[in-house]
């Protein structure tokens, strides 16, 4: 049966492009564990000189014990953004696309001692998405790489880094039927064994038979995320050589232009998030532990959905999603400016995020591409790589939906905007452009011109430093205030067009974009809920959670707004409850209710007020001073960079 060996530990990092041969002689260097990406900080301080190029790892190990009759493979989790594998100085491997698996076969290569060499390239190419986008491109092995043993009658490790195995879940009527189809190398006999939640056999069979489960158990969202598992065996001779076991979820859905998302035949409005990988200090190389805190923030936000943009993530994440319950949207980089030498590269990376990511009870989205009319150049090839794209995922994948992301600016009548099966835009009125009510504005005339097709909001947003703030905030300020007046407006909105079939917000959490300087932290966009260290939910983390979450709270906003001037000051509260009261030095303040899910209180500084808002037995508390003058750290005084389109 086949083990994995993780060699994540002891390697060398060269930065400079010095060659196979010389890498693995290199006296010098730096030690360090991988994952690792090198522009971790050069990334995220603003200038135009961050990191970019090729630079060399190299892993010394011994050659693991295997067989005569097994087979020995090389895995990467993830190369940024290209790669060249070396060893003992063979090269056994290439590959373009910086967020997807691959892998090597090196058996006829291997030695009792091996030198592991691995050039990494994220330098400017016109071959190779992504190249053009809002966010830095990390360089470096940043997820994990493994060392497999099989038997070499084994479930195909080559085919575009997939699992070697293929579920194909129905639900018809109160039953389920499943397909597990086995891709062997060699030969065997393919069992399949579907396994419930708690481990009883639900179904078994061959490779390749339709399985049924009477009375199956549906993967229902965020409120019952039931996953079957599906365990392959390969035999020879009655002897099982390898394995493969992957979880699976039975869920059917549909879009409607006027009603929206359905899951599983009823009305599921799909409101939630999307997510950069990123984290101040480690850029892209995060480990289990980044992905369970991002999760269980979305989770507690209480959203229902999660567009991963703008590449393939982690596996481990879309398995989080599958066990949360979040809809996800997964898309590949194809994305800002089309580039028709990197035509191929697009395919290749679709095919292995579909190939790899197929049996994921999340996903219900293939996204196409995102704001690729940024430039508006090469139209006719980009209309057909589109329509490519687009075929591509439907004989790949007929069970899923295909969409993509809209540039702002572009038209109601592009043609990009008219070839996947569902549609959603990236708008920010309100934030680079005046005037939130143009929302409903847009999507009305998009809705009188185009009646039957289904549209979504993929990302909305305002920036927002949680040290700056304003008694009255505006569009640009970068205030956390004006943040949260834009984000418990757009909720307002979405409650007032239940036809959006999705809404997600850009961000959940800050990322890195080393072309920014904007709020007086270059090399950032601050548009997300969460700061980029994780560690400062925002006010309108909370607003989200007041509207979507059913964990009952009171929270406190403008917290850090501690130090005011004059007589009196508004203090808003957002809840999920009713009855919320508010108290200053210990006097109960009269309110009212604003919002759906906020509550106002007019109070009188004194010197210092301390504030207690409560809800039966839930309650915040916080402190705001009265002082004479405004505190000069509230304000935003770095001048920022001229606010485009971007976002």
């Amino acid at each position: 049966m086949r083990k994995t060996i993780n060699i994540n530990e002891d390697w060398l990092f060269i930065k400079s492009d010095v060659g196979a041969q010389e890498a693995a002689l290199f006296d010098g260097g730096e030690k360090v564990d991988v994952p690792f990406t090198w522009n971790n900080i050069d990334g995220q301080d603003g200038g135009n000189d961050y990191v970019r190029g090729a630079f060399w790892f190299v892993k010394r190990f011994k050659k693991p014990d295997f067989k005569d009759d097994e087979t020995v493979y090389l895995e990467f989790k993830g190369v940024n953004s290209s790669a060249e594998v070396y060893l003992n100085g063979e090269k056994v491997a290439s590959h373009d696309g910086g967020y997807s698996t691959f892998r090597a076969q090196v058996k006829s290569v291997l030695r009792d001692e091996n030198i592991l060499c691995v050039r990494a390239d994220n330098s400017k190419t016109e071959k190779v998405y992504p190249q053009t986008a809002d966010f830095t491109f990390y360089g470096g092995i940043y997820r994990d790489v493994n060392i497999i043993v099989a038997n070499e009658n084994h479930f195909d490790l080559d085919y575009y880094g997939a699992p070697g195995i293929k579920i194909d879940p129905v639900v018809d009527g109160a039953d389920g039927y499943v397909t597990v189809t086995g891709y062997v190398k060699g030969e065997g006999d393919v069992e399949v064994t579907v396994l419930t939640a708690d481990g009883q056999v639900a179904a078994s069979g061959a490779g390749g038979e339709k399985l049924k489960i009477e009375n199956v158990h549906l993967w229902n969202g965020v409120d019952d995320p039931y996953l079957y598992r599906a365990k392959a065996e390969l035999k020879v001779g009655g002897k099982a050589v390898d394995e493969v076991s992957l979880n699976f979820g039975f869920r059917y859905f549909s879009v409607d232009p006027n009603k929206g998302f359905f899951l599983n035949g009823k009305s599921y409005p799909l409101r939630g998030v999307c997510r950069h990988q990123d984290r101040k200090g480690l850029g892209n190389a995060i480990t289990k532990a980044e992905h369970d805190e991002d999760a269980a923030l979305i989770k507690e936000i209480g959203a229902n959905t999660v567009r991963l943009a703008h590449y393939q993530h982690d596996d481990y994440f879309y398995d989080l999603c599958d066990r949360y319950g979040f809809v996800v949207w997964a898309e590949i980089p194809y994305i800002s400016r089309h580039m028709p030498e990197a035509n191929e590269n697009a395919v290749e990376q679709m095919k292995e995020l579909i190939y790899q990511q197929h049996h994921h009870a999340s996903i219900c989205f293939w996204g196409v591409s995102n704001e690729i009319t940024m430039y508006g150049k090469h139209k006719k090839d980009m209309l057909a790589q589109h329509r490519r794209l687009n075929d591509l995922c439907h004989e790949l994948d007929p069970s899923r939906l295909t969409t993509l992301a809209c540039f702002a600016m572009c038209g109601f009548g592009n043609r990009s905007a008219h070839i996947t099966d569902v549609v959603s835009w990236n708008l920010y009125l309100g934030w680079y452009v005046p005037g939130k009510f143009l929302n409903g504005v847009w999507m009305g005339l998009f809705r009188m011109l185009h009646p039957k097709r289904c549209i979504g909001l993929s990302e909305y947003g305002a920036e927002c430093m949680p040290n700056l703030h304003s008694k009255h905030p505006k569009r640009g300020d970068n205030s956390e205030e004006y943040q949260l007046d834009y984000h418990e407006y757009m909720l307002d909105f979405f409650d007032r067009h239940p036809y959006l079939w999705a809404t997600h917000v850009w961000n959940m959490f800050d990322f890195a974009a080393d072309a920014r300087n904007q709020g007086g932290e270059p090399g950032m966009n601050h548009k997300g809920l969460v700061t980029f260290d994780r560690k400062i939910k925002k006010d309108s983390f909370f607003v989200y959670k007041a509207y979507w979450s059913k964990e009952p709270f009171v929270y406190i906003c403008g917290k850090r707004f501690a130090n005011r001037t004059g007589g009196s000051t508004v203090v808003k509260v957002v809840s999920n409850l009713d009855g919320v009261t508010l108290a200053v030095n210990g006097k109960e303040v009269r309110g009212k209710k604003v919002g759906k899910h906020s509550f106002e209180f007019k109070i009188k500084l004194a010197d210092k007020n301390e504030i207690r808002a409560q809800s039966g037995e839930y309650f915040d508390e916080c402190v705001i001073n009265r002082v004479k003058k405004p505190d000069y750290n509230y304000k935003l005084h770095v001048k920022s960079e001229t606010q485009s389109w971007q976002k």
